[in-house]
C-alpha cells in the first residue's frame, strides 16, 4: 500500500509542470540580460558619439569665424556632458596654411637619400619650433585662411557594468571626433618660413 501511494506521488511530481517556468527562466534569464545589457551600452556609446561629432561639427564652424576657443569648448563640453555626465574632454587644435598639409611633415632635403631627417640636413621649420617635425602643425588656432584641425577626445564610464562580465573590455569608453575647417579671412596670414638644420 504505501508502495501504490509513493508511485502515485511521483507520477502526480512528473505530470506538474507549474513550477517549469521559473527553472527554465533562471536558466534563460543571465544570458538575456548580458545581451539587452550589451545592447543598451551599444547604443549609449552610437549615441553620445553622434552628439560628439554633432555638437563638434558646430563648434568648428563657429570657431572658424573668430578666436573664441574657450566658447567653443564650453559648448562640445555642455553637449557631451548632458548625455554623459562623468565625462572627461580633451582637445586639440593644430593649424596649418592649407588642407594639403594637414598632418604632413615639413619639407626637408634628404642628403643622404635615406628617407628621415639627419643630423645637418636643412628643413622648412614650417611651425617654428626650431625643430623638424612628423606634424607640420602648430599648436593652436592659427592665423586667418588657415585650416585648423579640432579634435575632441572624450572618456566615460560605460553606463552598464558589462565590462565585469566581458574579459578584456575597459570599463571606460574613450571616443575620438575630429574635423578640419578653414579660418575665416579676419586678418592677414602669415606666410614667412624660417629654414632649419635636423639634429
Amino acid at each position: 500500500m504505501a508502495r501504490i501511494r509513493l508511485y502515485r506521488r511521483i507520477v502526480a511530481l512528473r505530470a506538474d509542470t507549474g513550477g517549469a517556468a521559473v527553472v527554465e527562466f533562471a536558466l534563460i534569464a543571465p544570458v538575456l540580460i548580458m545581451a539587452l545589457m550589451g545592447m543598451f551600452d551599444l547604443t549609449y556609446n552610437i549615441y553620445t558619439s553622434a552628439m560628439l561629432e554633432g555638437s563638434i561639427q558646430k563648434a568648428a564652424r563657429d570657431s572658424s569665424v573668430e578666436d573664441a576657443d574657450a566658447v567653443v569648448d564650453n559648448r562640445v563640453t555642455s553637449a557631451v556632458k548632458s548625455i554623459a555626465p562623468d565625462a572627461t574632454l580633451t582637445f586639440s587644435r593644430r593649424a596649418y596654411d592649407t588642407y594639403a598639409n594637414v598632418a604632413q611633415p615639413e619639407d626637408f632635403t634628404d642628403l643622404d637619400n635615406n628617407g628621415a631627417c639627419n643630423a645637418g640636413e636643412p628643413f622648412e621649420d614650417v611651425n617654428g619650433n626650431n625643430t623638424w617635425d612628423r606634424d607640420r602643425g602648430s599648436s593652436g588656432f592659427g592665423g586667418a585662411r588657415d585650416a585648423v584641425m579640432y579634435e575632441v577626445t572624450v572618456s566615460y564610464p560605460r553606463p552598464f557594468p558589462i565590462s565585469r562580465f566581458v574579459p578584456g573590455m575597459d570599463a571606460r569608453v574613450t571616443t575620438v571626433a575630429r574635423t578640419i575647417l578653414r579660418n575665416q579671412p579676419f586678418g592677414m596670414q602669415q606666410t614667412s618660413v624660417r629654414v632649419g638644420n635636423c639634429t
